[in-house]
């Protein structure tokens, strides 16, 4: 009879009702675990933990796997009512026989004083809104805490927290307790309040900017640890709002004199009181990305970061609304990409670039001397602490290589390496033209995965005449190309295909034309002629023969970030085609906050990229002066150009494998972007997968850097009535292919 009353349990536990997936989602955060902790309790995989919660696409678990997460659920729901305050549970609140001895999770915690009650001067009181889940575990953000009754600062630390700091997860730096940023915030009763990652809000006791600047340092336990052995702990960051900006004395707005400048005036009272308290300002002064610090004692540093949204330190195109969300929902933005990329530095190109330096810093302590001390040395695999000069070719019009030039002298291929992203496109065929629907695939993260394991030179070129050409050798060649014939090409170590020359790109110029005669091309762009089974003769070289892959943890850490986050929005790695283009329609919708820290990520890889090259930035610069970027060892436009070069080849080569399989060819190029032309909507309609398995080398669905994903669908007539409308037989649809508006003709930026 028991075998028979287990199989009616079993029965009735495999249909155990569910909250609905918003609820399970609650549930979880609230009591701060991740998707991955309870992935692994109940043995599935951490995406499917995260369709379980998704509250469009949500699916349902079976079997014991419903019966195990049901009783969790069930056990959660007890713990934190749907009705009940969001704060944590008091520590003597009853807590059911189930859990009674168990421990509180390392991330929970209670409300307790930010420094020790023994420091009497120590008056900042810490708000715990929330259990306190790290960063990574991208939780909903925690409503405003309401105003009530303030914990006092001598509160009794719990037991079960004494062997480590306040707020301070396992394993976490306890002098970066609360994080690596605040949002600072005026309420309506006029406190100042810190919104700090995790739903944690502290009071602050400073009454001026000097005060707050020395209460971040001293009090606030803010910033984060090093990427890197050399390097150096990021700065902790202060995000300040409207009312916290009135508060201390600053404008809520620049004027359009100080916007164009990026800075208010040095004789403001805020700069003048922050000089009075012996706080210096870096040379770009006080303007939307502020740094205020005091020169360093030792290894001992004191700085502290400021920004500034409303003065427009985010950037709505690549920020998005993230400068008028509330302050907690703000802190979470910031949070998750600090603690997935690095704390912002300035604008996310400023960033990209801040982190390949923070992952390679240019100097290390040498091993100890005859007396035991220990001296700076250049840090191997680093771009070092001095900048170097470009080769002539690699120069930008207006440096100061080149400023023997004629005034009006125009550089052309065989003078200036011009290693750009694609911007092709060509007429339809007539058989295209019978064909319902304009398909646009775009590569996940291109750039980025042009970067990941690319060979760049770290030291000064060295010029080479008549050289024979090594593809394992970065470097800047003069070469002609213009024998290769896409019409016949290599597609594999011993197999040639056959090819309509006509409908495609040319692989060694962004505009997709065929070279004319010797040019200058990066190392990638050569090396692929060689691959397609054609000769290469360089003429000369400018070659880096101190090399390395130095921008290799630079795309991990981005891959990472963008892929842990893509996960929290329900796009997995490891989907079906299908399921795939499922999960990214509308995953924007899911969590936009989420969505805002996926843009930042890619704007990091791009801007980052650009800074490699910088233009001058006003300055009063004129062509032939050296302008402030050069003074950075990484202004390199060589390793730009050869990113650029390698990410334009990738795309290239799948193209080419596409169109000998199953003749079919692109309309439209734009930089990461590929327009063909299909009788169905989706990818999937013109992808050539067979069983589930995609063309090797040739494109494939997915949400990793070099995948593909669906950039939009537009009709056939759609296309030809623009390019009518136009006159522009050429119109690049690429560019208007997302969501079919195009506004104005198009000119090519």
């Amino acid at each position: 009879m028991s075998e028979l009353f287990d199989r009616v349990d079993a029965l009735v536990a495999s249909r155990s009702p569910l909250p609905p997936p918003a609820e399970r989602k609650r549930l979880r955060t609230a009591h701060g675990l991740t998707l991955d902790e309870v992935a692994a309790a109940l043995q599935v995989r951490r995406a499917t933990v995260s369709g379980w919660e998704s509250s469009t696409k949500a699916t349902e678990p079976r079997g014991k796997e419903r019966e195990a997460y049901a009783r969790l659920l069930k056990q959660l729901a007890e713990l934190y009512p749907a009705d009940a305050n969001t704060s944590t549970p008091a520590q003597d609140t009853a807590v059911p026989a189930t859990f009674a001895s168990t421990p509180a999770p390392a991330q929970e915690t209670q409300p307790v004083s930010t420094v020790p009650a023994s420091d009497a001067t120590a008056m900042t009181t810490q708000h715990d809104t929330r259990p306190t889940p790290t960063p990574e575990s991208a939780p909903a953000a925690a409503p405003r805490p309401a105003r009530t009754a303030r914990p006092s600062t001598t509160s009794r630390r719990p037991a079960a927290r004494k062997a480590a700091p306040a707020n301070t997860p396992a394993g976490a730096d306890p002098r970066f307790a609360n994080g690596p940023l605040a949002v600072v915030d005026v309420d309506a009763d006029g406190q100042v309040l810190a919104y700090c990652t995790g739903g944690l809000v502290l009071d602050v006791p400073a009454k001026s900017l000097p005060s707050l600047v020395d209460w971040t340092l001293k009090e606030a336990r803010l910033g984060q640890p090093k990427l890197s052995g050399p390097g150096k702990d990021a700065d902790p960051l202060i995000v300040l709002t409207p009312s916290a900006l009135e508060r201390y004395g600053l404008p809520v707005a620049l004027t359009e004199e100080e916007r164009l400048a990026g800075r208010i005036p040095e004789g403001h009272k805020v700069i003048k009181q922050l000089v009075r308290a012996e706080w210096k300002l870096t040379k770009r002064g006080f303007g939307p990305w502020a740094r205020i610090y005091r020169p360093a004692q030792g290894s001992e540093r004191a700085c502290v970061q400021l920004c500034i949204p409303s003065w427009n330190a985010l950037d709505t195109r690549h920020w998005g609304d993230a400068a008028q969300l509330p302050p907690a929902e703000l802190a979470r933005v910031l949070g998750v990409y600090a603690s997935r990329v690095m704390t912002p530095r300035g604008s996310t190109a400023v960033t990209g670039l801040e982190l390949v330096t923070a992952l390679h810093p240019p100097t290390r302590a040498s091993e100890p001397d005859a007396d035991g001390k220990r001296h700076s040395e250049h840090n191997p695999g680093s771009l070092g602490k001095d900048p170097v000069d470009c080769a002539p070719c690699e120069a930008p019009d207006g440096h100061p290589l080149l400023k023997d030039l004629p005034r009006f002298h125009v550089r052309g291929p065989g003078e200036k390496l011009f290693e750009e992203a694609y911007d092709w496109a060509r007429p339809m065929t007539d058989a295209e033209c019978t064909l319902r629907h304009l398909v646009g695939i775009d590569v996940n993260m291109a750039f980025a995965a042009g970067a990941n394991g690319l060979t760049v030179g770290l030291g000064a070129p060295t010029h080479v005449k008549a050289p024979v050409f090594d593809a394992k050798l970065p470097g800047s060649w003069l070469v002609d190309l213009s024998h290769v014939d896409l019409s016949r090409v290599k597609v594999g170590k011993d197999t040639w295909a056959e090819l309509d020359a006509s409908l495609l790109p040319s692989p060694f110029t962004p505009k997709g034309e065929r070279p004319e005669g010797p040019a200058w091309y990066a190392t990638p762009t050569v090396a692929y002629a060689v691959e397609l089974g054609y000769e290469v003769h360089p003429l000369e070289a400018w070659v880096r023969r101190e090399n390395g892959r130095y921008l290799d943890g630079w795309y991990n850490r981005l891959r990472d970030a963008y892929l842990a986050t893509m996960a929290d929005l329900g796009v997995d790695a490891d989907l079906a085609p299908d399921d795939f283009l499922a999960a990214m329609d509308g995953y924007k919708s899911r969590d936009p906050e989420l969505a805002i820290v996926v843009s930042a990520i890619k704007a990091t890889v791009k801007g980052g990229l650009g800074k490699l090259r910088e233009r001058p930035r006003g300055e009063g610069w004129r062509p032939g002066e050296p302008w402030r970027a050069l003074s950075r060892p990484t202004w390199r436009p060589d390793i730009r150009a050869a990113v650029i070069s390698r990410t334009r080849i990738n795309l290239h080569r799948k193209i080419v494998k596409h169109a000998a399989f199953t003749g079919q060819y692109p309309i439209a190029v734009l930089s990461d972007c590929v327009v063909y032309a299909a009788n169905g909507p989706s990818p999937l309609d013109f992808l050539p997968y067979r069983d589930g398995k995609p063309l090797p080398g040739g494109f494939k669905l997915g949400i990793n850097p070099g995948l593909v994903k669906h950039e939009g669908t537009q009709d056939v007539l759609w296309g030809e009535e623009v390019r009518e409308r136009f006159n522009a037989p050429e119109l690049n649809l690429a560019r208007y292919i997302k969501d079919g508006t195009v506004t104005d003709v198009d000119n090519g930026e």
